[in-house]
């Protein structure tokens, strides 16, 4: 069996043009669209269409980058960037167009912005993030596939009823599931801030 150099595995770690960032980019350029659709156009059907594609392209993305080996330190980046691009913008959006209550939003936007104040506490003492709590990432699927289904509730066909009750089931499981796991990674937070002292920074 042979193994691949170590200069070669940095190389490939620091690519920029692979498939999974490509899709990351797409996914990226669909944001203002999304709300284009959502705001401007009102068309719900296209604004749908649109948030199930870039859920399908996020599951995608990832497997793709394992399966073609094409990590890479931009995409560990980009990927959690566009998600929480894309839950922003459906948040601010939902709002604006009274799909879900103010309060809902201001919770997950404000549990990704404490979390984003503790990555503080590790770069200050030279550490990597924390590692990714499965279970968030279950709340962040669950969201992600709550969002157009909620949409699909407010839309003029036979299966409304149907997505405003599965899209707000996951809705509220999502929401209280993310809300825990962000109290998870503060506390770990925490407990780092106690029980390791910030580096010293060293001048020149």
């Amino acid at each position: 069996m042979t193994t691949e150099p170590t200069g070669i595995r940095a190389v490939l770690a620091d690519r920029i043009v692979t498939v999974p960032n490509v899709l990351s980019v797409i996914r990226l350029l669909g944001v203002p669209l999304f709300l284009w659709l959502l705001l401007v156009q009102h068309a719900d059907g296209w604004a749908f269409a649109l948030l199930v594609a870039s859920g399908f392209t996020d599951f995608l993305d990832g497997k793709l980058a394992r399966l073609l080996d094409q990590s890479s330190r931009l995409g560990a980046l980009l990927d959690p960037f566009v998600d929480r691009l894309y839950m922003v913008a459906t948040l601010l959006a939902f709002v604006l167009r009274d799909l879900i209550p103010w309060w809902l939003a201001v919770i997950l936007v404000a549990r990704e912005l404490v979390l984003t104040l503790t990555l503080v506490v590790y770069k200050r003492r030279d550490l990597d993030p924390p590692d990714v709590i499965y279970l968030g990432k279950a709340a962040t699927f669950a969201l992600m596939s709550a969002f157009p289904w909620v949409l699909a509730g407010q839309m003029d066909w036979a299966l409304a009823g149907f997505g405003r009750a599965f899209g707000w089931a996951f809705l509220v499981w999502g929401t209280a599931v993310y809300v825990w796991t962000g109290i998870l990674y503060t506390a770990k937070a925490v407990a780092v801030a106690r029980a390791i002292p910030a580096a010293a920074h060293r001048t020149p």
